[in-house]
């Protein structure tokens, strides 16, 4: 699944201005739910989109509840699965009709993996692509001419640190945020004159379901929560760094502790030491699943 917000003209303090539409997908559980409470509770205009529509409804009561405003946008609930460019293209094309305008887009969820490179079908490694880029791109690719043609808008795409540097037996994600994150670094100088923002996030652990719904070799699911995923940031604390970042219109952020920063200035200041810790931590068996 994967997340679209949608977002009018952004304030300098951190909170999203009221009234702002926002198209939401992968927005039923995790980042994506704790993302739609504070920008409803900002008075944001909001479109909630993934795959399970029951969840959503869920998720658009519980918002409803928890932030009672004198002004109230009730959240639009679509249905989005990734895994269907021509569908993403769809339905995202509707939710740019139900307000008529997209001010950010924000790409949030995806698919994990875990896995050994040299036993992962060919076809699981064409999924992540599927489901993490091309599904992305596909609604990217929707909104932009209209924010092009409004001389405004923002684009968010909620990468990984495994964008910025690669783990073992994780292979096909971090090909897949590595694609993500090279992409949105192009279109970043071919739009800035359209007055479009890019922004990249890319989070460490986050405390979430991902790794139980992550992808084996074998594209089966993984079904375990690890114990660097349960150890990770709480998703509020998580959303409420992505919406600062979203206001500020930071180019990017990484939403990670320090050793995980220290880790991508190690990939570009000394890759060959780097390249020796991977190798290690590989024959450790650091990260393979059981």
């Amino acid at each position: 699944m994967f997340q679209v917000v949608v977002l009018a003209n952004v304030t300098s303090v951190g909170v999203p201005r009221r009234g702002q539409v926002v198209v939401l997908t992968g927005a039923s559980s995790g980042l994506g739910e704790a993302l739609a409470h504070r920008l409803y509770a900002a008075g944001c205009r909001l479109i909630i989109m993934a795959r399970s529509v029951d969840q959503l409804d869920r998720v658009r009561q519980d918002v409803m509840l928890a932030h009672q405003r004198e002004l109230v946008y009730p959240p639009v609930v679509l249905p989005l699965d990734l895994s269907d460019s021509d569908g993403v293209r769809a339905a995202v094309g509707k939710a740019l009709r139900v307000f008529g305008r997209v001010d950010v887009l924000i790409n949030n969820a995806g698919v994990s993996y875990r896995g050994e490179a040299l036993h992962t079908e060919l076809e699981v490694d064409a999924r992540l692509m599927q489901v993490n880029y091309l599904g992305q791109l596909a609604a990217i690719k929707t909104v932009l001419p209209s924010m092009v043609e409004q001389r405004s808008g923002q684009i968010v795409c909620v990468s990984s640190v495994q964008g910025r540097l690669a783990l073992p037996y994780r292979s096909a994600y971090a090909a897949s945020k590595h694609a993500l994150q090279a992409f949105c670094d192009c279109l970043r100088a071919e739009v800035a004159d359209h007055n479009v923002h890019v922004t990249v996030v890319s989070p460490g652990y986050i405390r979430t379901s991902l790794s139980l719904n992550a992808l084996t070799g074998s594209g089966a699911a993984h079904g375990k929560l690890d114990a660097t995923t349960a150890a990770g940031l709480e998703p509020d604390a998580a959303a409420r760094r992505l919406v600062a970042a979203l206001v500020a219109r930071r180019h990017e952020t990484l939403l990670a502790p320090l050793r995980d920063r220290l880790a991508v200035l190690l990939r570009a200041l000394l890759p060959s030491v780097f390249f020796l810790l991977m190798r290690l931590r590989a024959r450790a068996g650091t990260g393979r699943p059981s």
